[in-house]
């Protein structure tokens, strides 16, 4: 790897390294180590492992401290929507990582450069390589501007999507009971329906949501109902 690779690559990822030797162990796959003649060379996995570890403590960090009324179980789905092959693939195609990718004759021939689960395992190997070259801070640093949209984005929908779930713990514990949910329209053509749909909790509370589907208008009346449980737990 040229001087001038390594410094573009710091550039992609804002970070400039005090050891350049992490960062080319980061970006050596095992088939190109494979095919050298140099038995001192060692290829990402070992980087591969740390990072791993070092994204999934950092995210997690992220998503308590945006997330604080978030429990331990929705913390964690949170988290694997975030680290997974695919977000990471992705972060690293944005990089152009697989531009500085060291690999065999073979996996290159085979687009080894665009694979997801090669980008993948090298983005967490070069923050593993930031994480031993700068320290815990560093890598935070690093990942924090590297994922910190999708943090937002993806936690967001997350949350979204569970409404109902959250409603219906809640309803256990206060209420002891669950709620219940009943269509009460659907208009517009078959195609292109809209639903609206009531949302009670035995007399005590009742809301009304509205959406293309029954599960959509399903998580808005679970969503106001949580908000109203909430405005009323404040005003007491």
């Amino acid at each position: 790897m040229s001087a001038m690779d390594i410094s573009s690559l710091e550039r992609s990822i804002e970070y400039k390294f005090k050891d350049i030797e992490f960062i080319k162990e980061a970006l050596r796959h095992s088939s190109f180590v494979n095919e050298q003649n140099d038995s001192s060379l060692r290829n990402n996995e070992r980087f591969e492992f740390l990072g791993d570890a070092v994204l999934s403590l950092i995210i997690s960090h992220l998503l308590m401290i945006r997330f604080p009324e978030m429990n331990e179980g929705d913390l964690s789905k949170m988290r694997a929507a975030i680290v997974n092959e695919t977000q990471l693939a992705d972060v690293a195609h944005n990089l152009s990582l697989g531009l500085y990718l060291m690999l065999g004759k073979g996996e290159a021939l085979a687009y080894g450069h665009e694979k997801k689960s090669i980008l993948a395992d090298t983005l967490e190997a070069v923050i593993a390589a930031i994480y031993l070259d700068g320290g815990i801070d560093s890598a935070s640093k690093a990942i924090e501007r590297l994922f910190a949209e999708r943090v937002n984005s993806l936690a967001l929908k997350l949350i979204k999507k569970d409404f109902k779930s959250r409603l219906q713990e809640y309803a256990q514990f206060r209420f002891k009971t669950i709620p219940r949910y009943e269509v009460i329209s659907a208009d517009g053509p078959s195609h292109d329906k809209t639903f609206t749909v009531r949302m009670t909790i035995e007399s005590d509370i009742s809301t009304e949501g509205i959406g293309k589907s029954k599960k959509e208008a399903e998580q808005d009346a679970a969503e106001k109902a949580l908000k109203l449980l909430k405005t009323s737990e404040t005003e007491s």
